[in-house]
């Protein structure tokens, strides 16, 4: 009987929209299985890129409500499109092996009332607000969630591939002329946040 390939996604948000990438690899190489731009919010609600800048200007029982709906269409919107690619993937018999979600600080944030007094923390709850639909939507389809904070993923990498970590950074940042573009840094980051957790 033939054994399933492994395949990864990777993900890195921005405020409404991020960059899934799955890949999977076999010795040195690293193939990209599907790529795509996925959008979380409803350009219908307004604000809803920018979800805290937004309910600044509510009340706080008002901005609660505000946020909660925002997060419940965010995460839904995020869930039709991570499933989309599990599918995709199933269909072509590849076993998912995880996600890698690449986050900013990872730090935690403190109530409502405080975000919303702070123009920093308003900055990082939106960072965490898109990442953590994403992080919803992988639970809700079974898979396992790795968070990766953005500045120790050259450490994972290492950890993952030891003395090929370079090698493998190069590979993945050289695929934009196989796969075309766009191949940006997000591309990239999120297939090499993926490779890791293929490798580990």
């Amino acid at each position: 009987m033939s054994t399933m390939k492994r395949a990864a996604l990777g993900v890195r948000m921005h405020s409404g929209w991020g960059v899934v990438v799955a890949v999977s690899c076999d010795g040195d190489s690293v193939e990209v299985l599907d790529r795509r731009r996925i959008v979380t919010t409803d350009p219908g609600i307004p604000g809803a890129k920018q979800p805290y800048h937004y309910a600044v200007g509510l009340g706080l029982g008002e901005s609660e409500r505000y946020l909660a709906n925002c997060a419940a269409v965010s995460e839904r919107l995020a869930l039709e499109a991570v499933s989309e690619v599990v599918r995709k993937l199933k269909g072509q018999n590849w076993l998912i092996a995880g996600s890698a979600l690449l986050l900013a600080s990872g730090r935690l944030l403190p109530s409502l009332s405080k975000i919303l007094a702070s123009h920093a923390l308003i900055h990082t709850a939106e960072g965490e607000f898109f990442r953590n639909a994403v992080w919803q939507a992988c639970e809700r389809l079974e898979m396992q969630v790795t968070a990766i904070r953005e500045r120790e993923l050259e450490e994972r990498t290492k950890a993952a591939f030891g003395q090929e970590a370079s090698r493998m950074e190069r590979t993945i940042a050289s695929l934009g002329s196989s796969v075309g573009p766009p191949w940006t840094k997000d591309h990239k980051m999120a297939a090499l946040a993926a490779a890791t957790i293929l490798a580990g």
